[in-house]
């Protein structure tokens, strides 16, 4: 397997050079082809107001994919990973696997990314940046192909056709990003608030605190899904708040309707008992796992009584990611340093730890997870 993995990243590196030509063709095999054991009813809302459709999503055989952790096939892929040359191909090959995914699917990677890097979005960073903030020691590694990880312009401007592309292979059978979202957002959505409607003591959510927001995608759909909700969203980095800060002044003409906070999701210095909903939506595979306690306690901290706590994820039971071609899980784990970390932690566990009480997991979509708790009275 290692001298086919080395030769397949090799050719990762032709990719870069033409990107425009190449496409990537994902060996995983279709959640549609096979039997459901997990069947999930699609969340979102149709255009004649009733739910879209059933979306059936099948875990796997295993409690995790056996590239993650302490299996050999873990360890090798970490001695590839470790080996710098082979590192830099890996970076291109991971990098064009998005590109090419969102390209092929008509979402317009370079012209989005252009658009951000040539307008005026360098003084929001000005405006929103606490220079007080102290960056943890796993933050400043590389993420995602960029030796700069989240604290960079390229890596800010290219955050939003990231975030569709994950959408797009998320339900590659999908006919637009729009059907791609009813699934993979419009179930998460709905999972929060069945779980709130369940839980809460029919408290309403009125004011919603989004944890490491990136560029506000995420945040966006939270205000969409509770329109009397106020929304803050919070991240580490300035250049993520930058772009968000500037795609949301665009969107209503120059008002901003949400709060961006430049702060740490360990310890955000928000006064205690003031959310009703807390969201981290697709942060905790990058994190080490005592950022991902520390952010669960913080999560507890923040949240009234009946409060609702929602994390978005991987999911380690998904029988996509566990059936990865040894190509595509070694390029994903070579930008995402703390992957393992994620998979052997125990989300509910470490949930019922700091406090929470109804801890549910949901396989929301193929690839994903919803884990949801409340704060008892």
């Amino acid at each position: 397997m290692a001298l086919s993995t080395v030769s397949k990243l090799n050719n990762a590196n032709n990719w870069s050079t033409n990107s425009n030509k190449s496409i990537y063709r994902d060996s995983c095999t279709h959640y549609r082809n096979a039997p459901s054991r997990v069947r999930i009813q699609a969340a979102a809302q149709s255009s004649g107001g009733g739910l879209a459709a059933k979306a059936e999503f099948e875990e796997g055989q295993l409690e995790r994919p056996k590239w993650t952790g302490e299996t050999p096939l873990s360890r090798l892929v970490g001695a590839l990973i470790s080996f710098k040359p082979l590192y830099s191909v890996m970076k291109l090959g991971a990098r064009q696997v998005l590109i090419s995914t969102a390209e092929k699917t008509n979402i317009p990677w370079r012209d989005m990314t252009k658009e951000i890097l040539e307008s005026n979005v360098y003084k929001e960073k000005d405006a929103i940046e606490d220079s007080s903030v102290v960056y943890p020691d796993y933050y400043l590694n590389p993420f995602h192909a960029y030796d700069e990880g989240n604290l960079s312009w390229l890596a800010a401007a290219e955050a939003e056709p990231a975030t569709m592309s994950m959408v797009r292979r998320a339900i590659p059978d999908a006919s637009s990003l729009d059907e791609a979202n009813q699934i993979v957002r419009g179930n998460w959505l709905q999972a929060i608030e069945n779980h709130h409607l369940q839980y809460s003591g029919n408290s309403t959510i009125r004011d919603i605190l989004d944890i490491g927001c990136s560029v506000g995608v995420s945040t966006k759909f939270l205000a969409d899904k509770f329109p009397s909700a106020k929304v803050t969203g919070l991240d580490l980095s300035p250049y993520f708040l930058a772009v968000a800060q500037y795609n949301e002044k665009k969107r209503n003409e120059g008002k901003q309707m949400m709060r961006w906070i430049h702060g740490n999701g360990e310890n955000t210095g928000l006064p205690s008992k003031s959310f009703n909903l807390v969201s981290i939506a697709y942060v905790f595979h990058e994190c080490p796992e005592r950022a991902i306690k520390n952010m669960a306690m913080e999560a507890f901290r923040l949240l009234r009584p009946g409060g609702t706590f929602a994390v978005t994820d991987n999911s380690p039971k998904s029988k996509i990611l566990q059936e990865l071609s040894p190509v595509l899980f070694t390029l994903m784990k070579s930008t995402e340093p703390f992957l393992d970390e994620y998979y052997l932690t125990d989300l509910e566990g470490t949930l019922k730890q700091a406090g929470f009480v109804n801890v549910q997991t949901a396989l929301t979509d193929p690839r994903h997870i919803t884990v949801t708790a409340t704060v008892p009275f």
